[in-house]
Parts: C-alpha cells; sequence; structure tokens
C-alpha cells in the first residue's frame, strides 16, 4: 500500500480536525485575525480601494448565497470570497504569516465566512474550517521559507488557495477522497506574481481575491466529479518543482505535516500597525520608537539610515528612484524611503499617509531623499520582520534603534485590546458605531452562534465609501 501524499495528509487533517482539538487560546487568536481582517476590508471600501472585483462580481450576479462587504447585494459564495478578500488585502493592513511570507487571513476568512453561509453552516464549524486553513497555508510556505518570493511569487496566493480549498472541502462536506481531488485542482489555480513591483501598479489584491475564488470552484469542481493529482505538492510537475524547480526530497514537507494538530501556527500570524508591507514594519517600528513623538523637516537631518533583511531590498527599497519618489499610492506602501519620511515628518505612517495627495508631499519627500540602505543578516528572520534605523540629525546627535522583532508578531505582540482597537478604527470608517460594536461581539463570540448570517447582519448597515 503506497504511503499517502502530502495533500492526502493535509486534507485528512483539515476534515477531521474537531473545534475540541484546538487550544482555547489558538481558537482566540484565529477569530481575532478574522475581526482585523474584516476591518481591514471595511477600511479599504470606505476610502475606495480595491472595489474593482466587488464591482466585476457584481455585475455577474447569481444566487444570493453571501456577504459582500460594501454592498447590500449578496452573491454566489465563490465571488463573494473574491470580491471580500481583495477588499480585506486592499489596504496591505492585514496580518501576515512571517516565516511562510503570507498573507493568511485575507484568504481563509472570506472564502471560510462564503462558503459556511452557502452551506449555513455554524460559527463553531466556520471557525474551525478557518484555523484548519491557517495551518495548511503557513505550513505549505514555511517548506520553503522565502524561495517563492524570490523567485517572483507572491506566496499568498500560491500557498493560500490549498488553506481556502481545504476549509471550503470542509464546509461542502466532502469526503477525503473528493477533498483530496479538490486540492489537487487548486494546484493548477495557484498564481501570483510581483510583477507590479516594476511600475507600482495595485494588482496585489487580486492574489488572495483569486487564491478564494479558486478555492471554492475547485471544491465545487471536485464534487462533480473532476480530478486533481494528489501530488500535487511534491509531486514531478509539482508545487514546489514547477514554481521553484526542487528536485525529488529538496523540500522538508515531513517538517510541516508531522505535527499537524500540535504546533500551532495560528498564533504566530503576525498583525500590522502600519498599512504598508511587512517588511518595513522593524525598521518603521524602530524609527516610531527613536523619534518618540517628535517631527522633523529636512533641514534637521543629515542622513538617515534604516536596516533590513536583504530579502526586503527587492520589495521595498529598490529601484531607489521610485521608492524616493513613489509614482502611485500603492507604491508608496512598498517605500520604506518614503514610509521612513512620513513617519518622521508626520509622526505616523497611516492609512491616510498613502493617498496620491500624501505621496506628493514636499516636506515628506525632501526627507525621503536623505534615507538610504545597509542590510544586516538578523537571526530573527525569517520569524519575524526585524529592522532598524540610524539618524544623525544636522546638530551631530544621532538616534538610533533596532527592532529584532516588528511589533505586532508573536516576539513583540500587540495586545488583544490593541487588536481590537485597531478594527475599531478601521471598521468605524464604513459602519456606524453601534454596529462596529455589534459585529465585534458577534465574531469575538464566532464559536457560540448558530447561524453565520446573523453573525454578518451588522454589514448591513455598511455606508458608501466617503473617499
Amino acid at each position: 500500500m503506497s504511503m499517502p501524499t502530502a495533500a492526502q495528509r493535509f486534507i485528512g487533517f483539515a476534515t477531521t480536525l474537531r473545534y475540541e482539538d484546538i487550544p482555547e487560546a489558538v481558537r482566540g487568536d484565529a477569530k481575532l485575525h478574522l475581526l482585523d481582517t474584516i476591518g481591514c476590508g471595511l477600511a479599504a471600501h470606505a476610502t475606495g480601494v480595491a472595489q474593482e472585483g466587488r464591482a466585476t462580481m457584481s455585475e455577474l450576479g447569481g444566487e444570493p448565497q453571501a456577504t459582500v462587504l460594501g454592498s447590500q447585494l449578496r452573491l454566489p459564495a465563490a465571488n463573494a470570497a473574491f470580491a471580500n478578500a481583495m477588499l480585506c488585502h486592499g489596504l496591505d493592513f492585514d496580518d501576515t504569516h512571517s516565516d511562510s511570507v503570507s498573507h493568511v487571513s485575507t484568504v481563509t476568512g472570506p472564502a471560510s465566512l462564503a462558503a459556511g453561509e452557502a452551506q449555513g453552516a455554524d460559527g463553531r464549524e466556520v471557525l474551525t474550517a478557518i484555523v484548519a486553513a491557517n495551518e495548511i497555508v503557513t505550513r505549505v510556505g514555511m517548506a520553503a521559507s522565502g524561495e517563492f518570493h524570490r523567485r517572483g511569487f507572491h506566496p499568498t496566493a500560491i500557498c493560500g488557495i490549498f488553506g481556502a480549498v481545504a476549509a471550503a472541502s470542509r464546509l461542502e462536506g466532502l469526503d477525503q477522497e473528493t477533498a483530496t481531488r479538490a486540492f489537487g485542482l487548486a494546484g493548477s489555480m495557484a498564481s501570483g506574481l510581483f510583477a507590479y513591483l516594476e511600475d507600482g501598479t495595485a494588482t496585489k489584491p487580486l492574489h488572495p481575491a483569486w487564491a478564494a475564488h479558486g478555492a471554492l470552484l475547485a471544491a465545487r469542481l471536485a464534487a462533480h466529479g473532476a480530478e486533481g493529482p494528489h501530488s500535487i505538492l511534491e509531486g514531478k510537475f509539482g508545487l514546489y518543482h514547477a514554481f521553484l524547480g526542487a528536485g525529488p526530497g529538496e523540500i522538508d514537507l515531513e517538517a510541516q505535516l508531522g505535527d499537524l494538530g500540535s504546533r500551532w501556527e495560528t498564533p504566530r500570524i503576525a498583525y500590522k500597525p502600519y498599512p504598508a508591507c511587512h517588511f518595513m514594519h522593524g525598521s518603521l517600528g524602530a524609527t516610531a520608537q527613536t523619534a518618540a513623538g517628535r517631527t522633523f523637516v529636512a533641514d534637521e537631518i543629515d542622513d538617515v539610515v534604516v536596516t533590513v533583511p536583504s530579502a526586503g531590498v527587492a520589495l521595498v527599497l529598490e529601484p531607489a528612484a521610485s521608492k524616493l519618489a513613489p509614482r502611485t499610492d500603492y507604491e508608496g506602501k512598498f517605500s520604506l524611503q518614503y514610509s521612513t519620511a512620513s513617519m518622521l515628518a508626520r509622526g505616523h505612517v497611516g492609512v491616510a499617509d498613502y493617498t496620491a495627495e500624501a505621496i506628493a508631499d514636499p516636506t515628506v519627500l525632501a526627507i525621503a531623499r536623505k534615507v538610504r540602505y545597509e542590510t544586516k543578516e538578523y537571526p530573527t528572520y525569517p520569524q519575524a520582520f526585524p529592522g532598524g534605523v540610524r539618524i544623525t540629525l544636522a546638530d551631530g546627535s544621532v538616534l538610533e534603534a533596532d527592532f529584532p522583532h516588528q511589533q505586532g508578531g508573536p516576539d513583540n505582540p500587540l495586545s488583544d485590546a490593541e487588536v481590537v482597537a485597531k478594527y475599531r478604527g478601521n471598521a468605524t470608517l464604513a459602519l456606524p458605531d453601534s454596529a462596529v460594536e455589534a459585529l465585534e461581539r458577534s465574531i469575538l463570540e464566532l464559536d457560540g452562534a448558530d447561524d453565520l448570517r446573523r453573525v454578518l447582519a451588522p454589514l448591513a448597515l455598511q455606508q458608501a465609501h466617503v473617499r
């Protein structure tokens, strides 16, 4: 009898995991991440960002199966998942798992909520599916940590679809053989390129949308008999061979499969205090600590040196010409020069600092031109997104700090209250206070809900975007 493949083992875990098997702290973390993700989506809606997916899916119409952020319409589950995942990633404010370099909840949350609504699942079942999905996304990425990035692929989409299809298969009640075929089908839908970095286009929010959408389609295709290879991860022309050129045995999947259900990666998914690329968060945190609330103009600064791991340079520091003066608001989110300058000139890096008007601010750009970088091999990378800063002022004094663990990660965590405060700040942009509070309660009590539609009912009070 042949050994089970990685796909079979991941699906076996996802379809047999019991709510009671998940530690209470892990369940709590999953709910907070879902709350944070929905808040990010509401803020994107309110500011007019990443709405093309919702507009496209609304045009397609169809059976009203699932809730859509920022709309009174309900859409087919796969299309609602697409619209919501795109919104939730639109501001680049959503969580990231450092070791897999994947945005996790922006795929697993929208996919699980849409599938759960369509199937009439209760909150406990949806929460269990989300945790299973989180554990699979992170492990598929961790098996080749940083390697997808190095080749120009976006792990959020490449890895995300595998967790999402496991969640969808579970929520649809597929047996393990059918669910494994869905997992195999998902491999042919895995995609996402970093080509947008070349010209600063806001393409990246499409990546989790496509993954969430494809996951639900793969589950339905398998339910109707479509076939997908069981060896989609480790086989010849499987994920790691095709995307990374890995030969037989080069990817250690056993390290990620052997402790499923005993090691939990969901608590290690990092929150973002800043709506920008996570590779910048260590350095931005160091800058915020160093400045200690003080703001500067360019004449007060001689030199600013930021430090990051070398893996982050191509994402957030080069090519320097476009990073020093971002051409688009989205490009600003991937410019450590601009973001550092915003922190120094304004005292903050928030949603309002990445608009067309904000990135053209001459006071900020004057400081950005003084920002250069050095790389440093931090022992905490890739388990964290570390970074530092050294600021030499015109009077000769030097301000310096280093963050081996970025704020919001598991080793420098945000408190539960801080995560909730972030959600409230985001959700208030789109919902009245009563709905913000009601949605918060319903998400944090998700596992006690017998009707997912009631959990999401406060979204019916969504306002038109204000930007």
